[in-house]
C-alpha cells in the first residue's frame, strides 16, 4: 500500500523538472498553476544545468515559441527561484543520465520534493529524503 504524501510544511523546497516547466510554459493547465503557486508561496530550486536544458528544449521547433519568449521565461525563473550549484554527482538513472541532474540539483538545494512527469524519476518515489511526485500529487499537498 502506498502511503499518502505528507502535507507540505510552511515553506517547501521544490525542484521542478524540465518537463513540468515546459508544460507550465506552453499550456495553461495544472503545471502552470503549480509553478505559480510554488513561486509565490514556496522555494523553487533549479540549477544552471536545468535552466540550460530548459532553454534547449524550449528552443526546439515543435514548440513554436520565440527566443525572446524563452529568454523572458528563463529570466523570471532566475529571479524568482533559488539557483543552486550542483555539488553532487550521483548516477542513479542509468536509462536516462540527464535525469541525474534533477536528483543532484534537489540534493544540492536541500529540496523536500521533486515534481516531474518523468517515469524514471517517478519510479524512485523517494531519493535520499526527497519525495518524487507528479504535478497532481504536489497540488494535493499544497491544497
Amino acid at each position: 500500500m502506498r502511503s499518502e504524501p505528507k502535507k507540505a510544511h510552511k515553506m517547501a523546497r521544490v525542484v521542478i523538472d524540465t518537463n513540468v516547466l515546459v508544460s507550465a510554459f506552453i499550456n495553461n493547465g495544472k503545471p502552470r498553476k503549480l509553478l505559480l503557486k510554488l513561486l509565490e508561496e514556496h522555494t523553487v530550486i533549479l540549477s544552471s544545468q536545468m535552466l540550460a536544458e530548459l532553454a534547449d528544449v524550449l528552443s526546439r521547433d515543435k514548440f513554436f515559441v520565440t527566443s525572446s519568449q524563452v529568454d523572458r521565461f528563463i529570466s523570471v525563473l532566475v529571479r524568482k527561484t533559488k539557483i543552486v550549484s550542483v555539488d553532487s554527482s550521483f548516477k542513479v538513472i542509468l536509462e536516462d543520465p540527464d535525469d541525474d541532474i534533477v536528483l543532484n540539483t534537489a540534493l544540492s538545494g536541500k529540496a523536500d520534493y521533486i515534481v516531474t512527469g518523468d517515469k524514471h524519476l517517478l519510479s524512485l518515489r523517494k531519493f535520499e529524503k526527497i519525495e518524487v511526485l507528479k504535478v497532481n500529487q504536489m497540488l494535493e499537498i499544497l491544497s
